[in-house]
């Protein structure tokens, strides 16, 4: 496993998903009560989605070489734009709204509806399009699937048991400037790499 990859795409996907609004929505179910089931079913359904995105990143690796290329580092450059430009307060939003759709019952209830909550919400969200652009860079889709399930899963952890208080420490909007600043200089990278090479 090639550790500098690993490091590189959880760092980025954590940023990424941390202001996102699956991570809001793990925060209001998490406050809701059974924090535990709840990150339990959000994690498995952010596994799931990260299998896609390798399996995906694998798949779209036998597409002409520069053009991958040009569509990652497009890619980049939008997923920065968006964190960048779209004000918080619409994941906030759409955090609220997918978070209302679980309700109290049992813990195996609980993590049944987080994990339906999470694996319908980010079905071609950032993150997964993030992961298939590593492993399309990288060609070492189990690196990128571990280290991005293991960014997913802390970061419901810090949804489900504590965002709240990182909220109250870390501004959102602070968050989402770090994820699209990180994007922005991944875009520049793949720019120099396209005009280098």
């Amino acid at each position: 496993m090639n550790l500098g990859l690993a490091l590189s795409v959880f760092g980025v996907i954590f940023l990424a998903e941390l202001p996102d609004k699956t991570m809001i929505a793990t925060l209001i179910m998490g406050s809701r009560g059974r924090a535990a089931a709840v990150w339990v079913g959000a994690s498995l359904a952010f596994i799931v989605h990260m299998a896609f995105a390798a399996i995906a990143g694998g798949l779209l690796d036998r597409l002409p070489h520069r053009a991958l290329e040009i569509g990652v580092t497009a890619m980049f450059f939008a997923v920065a734009a968006y964190l960048l430009l779209i004000p918080e307060k619409e994941a906030v939003n759409e955090g609220e709204e997918e978070a209302g759709a679980e309700r109290a019952g049992t813990a195996l209830a609980t993590m049944a509806s987080a994990f339906m909550v999470i694996l319908v919400a980010e079905t071609g969200d950032l993150t997964q399009i993030i992961a298939a652009s590593f492993t399309l860079k990288s060609h070492q889709p189990l690196t990128v699937f571990l280290a991005s399930s293991a960014a997913l899963v802390s970061v419901a952890a810090i949804g489900a048991f504590g965002g709240k208080a990182l909220l109250k420490v870390l501004p959102l909007a602070r968050i989402r400037q770090l994820g699209g600043i990180v994007l922005l200089i991944l875009g520049i990278v793949g720019i120099v790499q396209m005009l280098t090479s």
